[in-house]
């Protein structure tokens, strides 16, 4: 009867329910794509807990409360999950973070998920936000739709750039570095264009009108 192979250590990696306490993202996932690729029993399913959540974050802030029809945020997240679970095997580590290619392909998918609903005319989308509280009368429901639609035309109308690191930051909850390494620019880069960004989107939400609903 052939025996199973067991894969060989590998190096940085110690399994989840042995640390004492939480690692840096971005540092954890190093270790953990490595074995995930050398094969380690239960690398793969941690690399998915742990990538999971800050890639459904990333989709619900990114794609907000649009009704893509037959596309969610959580069932673009899927996709993103499925789609770098199937790169990890042809992952190279040459000097970059993980985190790169996970922002990258997350983005793209997203993306997609536009381009697939601007392509089908006859499914409008919507700007009704998914946290709109349900138990408000009609009223405070419409306000509070008006309020999320007009946000995020404040939000779409930034650069690029500002928007990704703020929906990193402030959304998904990313340091700094972690940011950085996501999208290839220095933490100090990402600290001086989050100001900047927050200052922009400060100065819109004044000049808009929508601080006093916003403190509502």
């Amino acid at each position: 009867m052939p025996t199973a192979t067991v894969p060989e250590p590998v190096e940085g990696y110690v399994p989840l329910a042995a640390l004492p306490r939480p690692s840096g993202l971005a540092e954890r996932l190093e270790s953990v794509v490595r074995a995930a690729r050398a094969g380690v029993p239960g690398a793969a399913p941690e690399l998915l807990a742990l990538l999971k959540p800050v890639i459904a974050r990333y989709c619900r802030a990114r794609i907000g409360g649009r009704d893509l029809s037959y596309l969610s945020a959580d069932d673009v997240a899927q996709e993103v999950c499925i789609a770098v679970l199937q790169a990890v095997p042809g992952y190279e580590d040459r000097g970059g973070s993980f985190l790169h290619l996970v922002r990258a392909i997350a983005a793209n998918k997203v993306a997609d998920a536009f381009r697939a609903v601007s392509r089908d005319r006859s499914r409008p989308v919507s700007d009704v936000p998914e946290n709109a509280d349900l138990r408000d009368g009609p009223e405070s429901h419409t306000l509070t739709a008006d309020l999320g639609a007009s946000l995020g035309r404040l939000l779409a109308g930034m650069p690029k750039l500002q928007q990704e690191i703020l929906t990193l930051r402030v959304v998904v909850g990313l340091t700094s570095a972690e940011t950085g390494k996501a999208l290839g620019i220095s933490p100090g880069n990402v600290r001086v264009t989050q100001c900047r960004a927050l200052a922009k989107l400060r100065d819109s939400i004044h000049e808009q009108g929508l601080a006093e609903a916003l403190l509502a």
